[in-house]
């Protein structure tokens, strides 16, 4: 895939001295997300089939059957299999969310979900939601190969401009892995939502085509083999790496 990088552009002034936005003479609107797989070396994230992936993500969720990690989400964990089989189906129907299934390559079963949501090709923005990771795919490489990979799609092979994440204000875990992941925070936009009968003041955070290439070499620094000791743990993190490709 060509990677399609757009220079950020620079301030400029009219013909009555205001100041307006930089120019995009050549911006052209932005395809749809495609429903092909995305293919990592951990993962492959593909697009949700409740009929092949309700029973590995039913198992999958009962591994914290609590479900406080739907707490944040607009639904609550789904008290059986079959209504966890009539959620994905509901999910399934939409090209916008598009929900993606996580296949874990080292048991080849779905491990979790996440989406694409709020599509604006016109605009060339698109968001990353509805992530809901399993136990068995929380903190561990594949976690972070699966946005990776989702990146690599929005930016290098869609050509967007814009890549969002949101959650809740109070959800902290979401903040910091947003944080993590290279997405610079820009605001809270307060009462923006209501869900499960209570309020949602929405944490925004986003990502640039221009800030994308620094922060695909610190990826794919991190990702590669050589960055693991042989019991797993990683030699650099991605933190840091995402510092010093900003530099």
């Amino acid at each position: 895939m060509q990677t399609i990088i757009h220079e950020n552009p620079s301030p400029g002034r009219n013909a009555h001295g205001q100041p307006i936005g930089g120019p995009l003479p050549d911006w052209t609107p932005r395809a749809q997300p495609p429903r092909t797989p995305m293919v990592g070396g951990r993962c492959d994230v593909v697009v949700l089939d409740p009929a092949a992936h309700t029973d590995d993500l039913w198992e999958a969720f009962q591994t914290d059957p609590s479900g406080k990690s739907w707490t944040y989400l607009f639904v609550d964990l789904p008290a059986t299999r079959g209504a966890l089989r009539a959620y994905l189906d509901a999910q399934a129907k939409t090209a916008d969310p598009l929900c993606h299934t996580i296949i874990d390559r080292s048991s080849c079963r779905a491990v979790g979900i996440a989406s694409f949501m709020r599509i604006d090709p016109n605009m060339g923005v698109i968001e990353v939601g509805n992530i809901n990771y399993s136990e068995r795919l929380k903190r561990t490489a594949v976690a972070t190969e699966v946005m990776f990979l989702m990146m690599k799609r929005v930016f290098d092979e869609l050509g967007y401009r814009r890549y969002e994440w949101k959650c809740d204000s109070l959800n902290h875990p979401s903040r910091k892995a947003a944080e993590r992941y290279g997405f610079v925070y820009e605001g809270t936009f307060r009462q923006a939502v209501t869900y499960k009968s209570r309020n949602r003041d929405t944490a925004w955070f986003s990502m640039l085509d221009t800030e994308w290439p620094s922060l695909k070499r610190a990826y794919e620094t991190w990702l590669d083999p050589a960055n693991f000791d042989p019991q797993g743990a990683q030699r650099r993190s991605l933190a840091e790496l995402i510092r010093e490709a900003k530099r």
